[in-house]
């Protein structure tokens, strides 16, 4: 299914329009009675109204033709996750992510990709948040689901957008939507928790494309709260890949492929001259403390240069 089609009708109605009006016009060369000029003054008004007629029939007909596409369809009553059969799915897309709302102000703490401990995928990307702090919806759009899963997203929403993506928000203590509901970027969603499969107060945010989970670091730079650009390219080969324009971690040029930048599938970093437990957290989306955690450091540990640091 394609969300993105359009198909216009304009060159149809003009050429029917200047067709069934032209028929309509009456000119007298020589009015000779006030009947005559009545009747072409009552003429000129039908004329009018048989426009408006044919206005309207012809739209009708335009949506016979083609009705305007409607993305909330699909799947839309659906109590999954991933409600899209993936081989309706495009190769690739273009996606306007303007208008967009970060949905908590809060760094990253958990990164997007494979759990080597947990053995599985973590497809979304975990945000620091208080409990109760409030979640905002990232983009415009209308509330598929909310559900509750205990042995995974707790409380949770799924919203729909114009743009064609979903958002998922889990493990909230509330939600202040309600499915079918209409919402706008920035619109205060739900409450944030702990609910469900966590360890403590976290937003879990997701970006789908028609159910393929894509990384949120390709699509927003979280350290300065925006995104990368204007569109987000999806594409079935780097859809798990983040982007990291970040100048200090490589020098752009117009060949350059930003999502080389980031690496989300690295799970070692050795320390070279200057790096710092913070910077190198920071470079992968990681807090010093829980770069640390991993690593079984205490507050006192020293990196040095040479050392190999896991990531995951």
């Amino acid at each position: 299914m394609n969300f993105i089609k359009r198909i216009s009708a304009l060159s149809l109605i003009a050429a029917m329009a200047v067709a069934g009006l032209s028929a309509q016009t009456i000119k007298s060369k020589s009015p000779h009675s006030d009947a005559h000029k009545q009747l072409l003054a009552n003429q000129a008004k039908n004329k009018d109204q048989i426009r408006l007629v044919e206005k309207n029939t012809f739209i009708d007909l335009i949506d016979d033709i083609e009705p305007e596409p409607d993305i909330f369809t699909e799947g839309w009553n659906s109590k999954a996750v991933n409600p899209f059969n993936a081989a309706d799915v495009p190769d690739s897309q273009l996606i306007d992510v303007t208008g967009y709302c970060m949905p908590v102000p809060g760094r990253v703490t958990s990164n997007y990709g494979y759990r080597k401990r947990f053995g599985r995928m973590h497809k979304g990307i975990d945000l620091q948040i208080r409990s109760n702090d409030t979640i905002y919806s990232a983009f415009d759009g209308k509330v598929r689901l909310t559900n509750y899963e205990a042995r995974g997203f707790g409380n949770y929403i799924i919203i729909r957008h114009a743009n064609g993506l979903e958002t998922v928000y889990g493990h909230l203590n509330r939600s202040l939507v309600k499915p079918d509901q209409v919402v706008k970027a920035g619109e205060p969603i739900g409450l944030g928790g702990s609910t469900g499969r966590s360890t403590g107060p976290h937003l879990h945010f997701e970006t789908r494309f028609m159910g393929f989970a894509i990384n949120p670091a390709a699509i927003f730079d979280f350290a300065n709260q925006t995104t990368h650009t204007d569109t987000y390219l999806f594409d079935k080969k780097t859809y798990t890949k983040a982007r990291n324009y970040a100048p200090s971690r490589f020098a752009k040029t117009d060949n350059e492929n930003p999502y080389k930048a980031a690496d989300s599938e690295r799970e070692s970093y050795t320390v070279k001259k200057g790096d710092t437990l913070s910077s190198i957290a920071k470079s992968y989306g990681l807090s010093a403390t829980s770069l640390r955690k991993i690593n079984g450091m205490s507050n006192s540990d020293v990196i040095k240069v040479g050392q190999t640091l896991k990531l995951k």
